[in-house]
């Protein structure tokens, strides 16, 4: 809508994304609320931890809710060309959830130590300020997108075309996240500390991820923008570049994971069961950045150009591939942990090449556009 330069469209789905972000939002931090316990008592590798994980949930899931039409805020943002404020005020809640979290987590100033509830308590209050601050830039600067709240009664034909683009985009994470639960699941019976070695470790390598998400999140709004306008040839040219930067910095990533694994994990936790677990994850992981920075630029194409679904096929072949091998190998005489970080990378690399031949398919279909005419110069 933004490229065609329809500006009553760009209004109204706004103000229904907002609408269809919160009531999704209810509906799932309801669900999540009520099976926390449940959740952390079938994933925790003893009792205290799964009952530090039920204290964490039940500070972080309002903080979740508030980030589902925060979320779509900054994607419209995006979508019209506005990235410094989403950025500017994701880096502010990250700075100051940095700062919030050992206070409350060690009691430092308040002298009353929460334990693991501080550091959710500290991304609730950082996201409720960055909610605050998104709210406040919107009621006083001039952008292409204001409330309506008019526009915010449930208009289900709108729903229904944002959820088409949209569920298969967010079926790839919930795939994600059936990754991870998995994962859990396999090393529970390895102790506490094998779990607490891969959750920073898949920390670090999300923290890797970031500057990847960043340049995909940019490519989506500029290829569509471009698309919209009939722009064939940039909107291919938008991809070679992003791929081009994505590769190159996850690159640099993959060598660090190679050369100081140990020194990252360390940043974390002295516990040498920790380091020793998180450093593997990360050397062996690590072969996959490449792939996951293309995965996530192409991802990125199809949302640009409005269809995701084959990024949604191409992620349920990775699942596919990787969820019940897993699970099968788990259960082998010998198992071996690392049998599951190769499986992954695998699993990624596949997803990527399936990517790019389902891109370079789309690619034929949708951008063989007629010529753009040319205003003529008028003589007076």
């Amino acid at each position: 809508a933004t490229g065609r330069k329809d500006s009553a469209q760009v209004q109204l789905f706004f103000n229904q994304g907002l609408t269809l972000a919160t009531v999704v939002g209810v509906i799932f931090c309801t669900a999540a609320f009520l099976l926390r316990t449940a959740y952390c008592n079938w994933l925790g590798a003893d009792a205290n931890t799964a009952r530090q994980g039920e204290q964490y949930l039940r500070w972080f899931i309002p903080a979740l809710f508030l980030q589902f039409p925060m979320a779509a805020a900054g994607a419209a943002l995006r979508g019209t060309g506005h990235l410094r404020p989403t950025m500017i005020l994701q880096v502010a809640t990250i700075a100051l959830n940095i700062v919030l979290a050992p206070i409350l987590i060690f009691g430092w100033i308040t002298h009353y130590p929460m334990g693991v509830a501080g550091a959710a308590v500290a991304t609730l209050i950082s996201i409720a300020a960055g909610m605050a601050g998104l709210i406040v830039y919107f009621l006083n600067e001039a952008t292409f997108l204001e409330f309506h709240p008019a526009d915010w009664k449930p208009r289900l034909e709108i729903w229904k075309r944002m959820a088409g683009i949209g569920l298969p985009a967010g079926a790839e994470f919930a795939l994600m996240t059936v990754y991870m639960v998995l994962v859990y699941y396999i090393i529970r019976t390895f102790g506490a500390s094998a779990q607490a070695g891969f959750g920073i470790g898949m920390r670090i390598m999300q923290s890797f991820f970031l500057p990847g998400m960043a340049v995909s999140f940019a490519l989506a709004p500029l290829a569509g923008q471009n698309f919209g306008a009939r722009q064939g040839d940039r909107v291919r040219e938008s991809f070679r570049v992003a791929a081009t930067i994505s590769v190159t910095m996850m690159l640099l990533f993959t060598i660090l994971c190679h050369i100081a694994p140990e020194a990252l994990v360390r940043f974390f936790s002295h516990d040498a069961g920790v380091i020793a677990f998180g450093s593997q994850y990360l050397r062996i992981i690590s072969y996959n950045f490449i792939a996951s920075g293309l995965v996530f630029c192409i991802s990125s194409m199809f949302q640009g150009i409005g269809n995701t679904l084959p990024a949604l096929a191409s992620s349920s072949l990775r699942l596919v591939l990787f969820a019940l091998p897993a699970f099968l190998i788990a259960r082998t005489p010998g198992f071996d942990i690392r049998q599951i970080w190769l499986l992954s990378v695998a699993s990624v690399t596949a997803q990527m090449v399936l990517s790019y031949f389902l891109l370079q398919r789309e690619f034929r279909r949708k951008l063989n556009f007629e010529p753009v005419p040319q205003t003529q110069a008028v003589t007076v």
